[in-house]
């Protein structure tokens, strides 16, 4: 039997189970321009799918693990996603076409699902309120030391090896992940909150998770901004590596670009208590949605340069920071007792169509910044209307204390 964790202990492994999925986005980028010549791709942007496949995997397949894990267990399911995370990266080693690849990386996204989605089911077993924002923050400052670092660490493995070995990473960390769980992990899912797995309750339980007024704008507005994030990330080798020029340069810009992330999330672990998710999370969103104004405005101006473009983005990711653990606490917390249909049927609506506005943007690279832009600027206003109509028109509310919160009945 495990031992009882610490909380310190379980933010680390959560954000490095979550992180997985981080590796294996962000360290493929250095490798997209060889992996592309050698499997011999002739669209340049086709280059992308090999991350957006993946992304819109994880959105297709998070509609089951969370349904599982109300049943069985946060642990269990949690254990088979990673199992299935390591086979499918030791086959996309193997791929000798990029349609092989982009295959294996669809699958792979959709068994793999729970990495994102039970972290946060045992987040809210555990914790509530603000109190919850607070850890979610933590533990993005933790995942985000991978972006910082992957780009790097898969540049690095190319110095030595062949792009391939960059999936052999992968699979070895997730080993050592599944090893920690088994070891370390106590189940978390309360045994009076066990859910049938019949047809009835999970569409009862999910609808009821994204009909919700208060929590379904902060779940499509949270889509909106990753999308265009995901986009960035997408072109990203294309347009900061080869339209701004940086080369070599590009997995360190990029690190330091999710430096600024992980700075706000430890921030924002900091002061959500104190001001409250909603406060925090509102003043982020208007800030992104001026620096999209801004952004913009420059472009406009022409000849933008590197630093110019570096400097006001990742002033804006910091801002996603800032919305992103906030936005997930307050559409999950009217759900303790289905945290994990929540989470799943949550994750599903977001990822998928976060997925979607990504492929979307990176596919409108047209060699210039100007098509992420409007998307950054789009996703801002749409965001900002949905959190407008969550809130009944009023932002700036302090979160109800957690002895006031209400919850959907069991189904």
């Amino acid at each position: 039997m495990p031992l009882p964790i610490r909380e310190g202990e379980l933010v680390a492994m959560l954000a490095l189970v979550q992180a997985l999925h981080a590796l294996a986005i962000d360290a493929m980028l250095p490798a997209l321009g060889v992996m592309s010549r050698e499997l011999a791709v002739t669209d340049p942007n086709q280059r992308q799918l090999v991350i957006g496949m993946f992304l819109l995997g994880l959105g297709l397949g998070s509609l089951v693990p969370g349904v599982l894990a109300d049943r069985y267990g946060r642990k269990p399911v949690l254990l088979a996603s990673i199992g299935a995370y390591v086979v499918l990266a030791l086959a996309s080693a193997l791929v000798t076409s990029i349609e092989a690849l982009i295959a294996i990386r669809l699958a792979q996204g959709i068994v793999s699902s729970g990495l994102s989605v039970i972290p946060s089911a045992i987040i809210r077993d555990r914790f509530s309120g603000d109190r919850m924002a607070k850890l979610q923050s933590l533990i993005g400052v933790i995942f985000m030391v991978v972006p910082m670092i992957a780009p790097s660490i898969g540049q690095a493995i190319m110095l030595v090896a062949d792009w391939r070995w960059i999936f052999g990473l992968m699979a070895l960390l997730g080993v050592v992940m599944a090893g920690w769980i088994t070891l370390r992990l106590p189940e978390t899912l309360h045994a009076e909150y066990r859910q049938n797995v019949h047809f009835k309750t999970i569409f009862i339980n999910m609808s009821a998770s994204l009909t919700d007024r208060a929590a379904s704008g902060y779940v499509l507005g949270g889509a909106l901004m990753l999308g265009a994030g995901w986009g960035y990330i997408q072109s990203s080798q294309q347009l900061v590596a080869e339209h701004f020029g940086a080369g070599p340069a590009f997995p360190l810009i990029f690190g330091a670009m999710a430096l600024g992330m992980a700075g706000a999330n430890f921030t924002n672990s900091r002061i959500v208590e104190r001001f409250g998710a909603r406060r925090v999370s509102h003043a982020a969103m208007l800030t992104y949605l001026a620096l999209s104004l801004l952004h913009l405005a420059v472009a406009l101006g022409g000849n933008e340069t590197l630093w110019q473009f570096v400097t006001i983005q990742t002033v804006t990711m910091m801002m996603m920071g800032f919305v992103g653990a906030n936005f997930g606490s307050i559409s999950l917390q009217p759900f303790a007792r289905i945290a994990g249909a929540a989470s799943s049927a949550q994750a599903f609506v977001k990822l998928v169509l976060a997925s979607l506005i990504g492929w979307a943007v990176g596919q409108s690279y047209n060699e210039t910044a100007l098509p992420f832009l409007l998307a950054l600027l789009a996703s801002g206003l749409l965001t900002l209307l949905l959190v407008l109509w969550s809130e009944h028109g009023q932002l700036f509310r302090r979160l109800s204390p957690p002895g006031a919160l209400r919850d959907v009945p069991l189904a």
